[in-house]
């Protein structure tokens, strides 16, 4: 029985495997990047910094015929991402040990859509991926701070990125606590979206 036996996007948090200290966006926020990235059967998507691999995870099962191509600096990291594709069957996941965006010219195929999870370097991640996206292309990144929100709007500017969407994120979770259920709110992001025209 595979772990997670639906069509639908959203598996629990739980399932994944971890590692200390590396990120992993949650359950809900996920949906939100996914449906933000409008993704087709067929889509190439570069997951730049990855880390636990659950968007590569999630875009790998709903692009069966796509290619998913999560980027990771640490090749600790990128094995776990590949540990987590293989406990839930993925096989159209490219994981690649590298700097972004360094490692970008190395790449065989060009992305359709590119997800970034914030990032100090946004900007210059921004500027060299936006060489690779084509016509049609489009981009999805999130901000956790004042610092990286204010660096991917300025850039979207420069890029002259079309289309935009920004949705800040209000989720809470209920959870026990003792004896009590209680609601525990999910730290919130804004996810930024948007299209490359020309």
């Amino acid at each position: 029985m595979s772990l997670w036996p639906y069509i639908t996007p959203g598996i629990p948090d739980n399932l994944f495997e971890r590692l200390p200290g590396i990120p992993l966006s949650k359950r809900e926020l996920r949906l939100l990047l996914i449906s933000a990235l409008r993704l087709k059967p067929d889509s190439v998507l570069w997951d730049i910094g990855a880390g636990t691999g659950t968007i590569s995870v999630e875009t790998g099962l709903l692009c069966h015929k796509g290619k998913i191509i999560a980027i990771e600096r640490d090749e600790e990291v990128a094995a776990l991402i590949r540990r987590n594709c293989d406990r839930f069957g993925v096989r159209n996941v490219e994981v690649i040990a590298g700097n972004a965006p360094e490692c970008f010219a190395d790449i065989a195929q060009t992305p359709q859509r590119v997800c970034i999870e914030g990032g100090r370097q946004i900007k210059a991640i921004l500027k060299e991926v936006w060489q690779y996206l084509p016509p049609q292309g489009r981009i999805v990144t999130t901000a956790r701070n004042l610092e990286i929100l204010y660096g991917v709007s300025e850039s979207f500017s420069q890029l002259r990125v079309r289309n935009i969407e920004v949705v800040q994120s209000a989720i809470n979770r209920l959870e026990t606590r003792g004896t009590n259920q209680t609601f525990a709110a999910v730290s919130p992001i804004f996810i930024l979206s948007g299209d490359k025209l020309d």
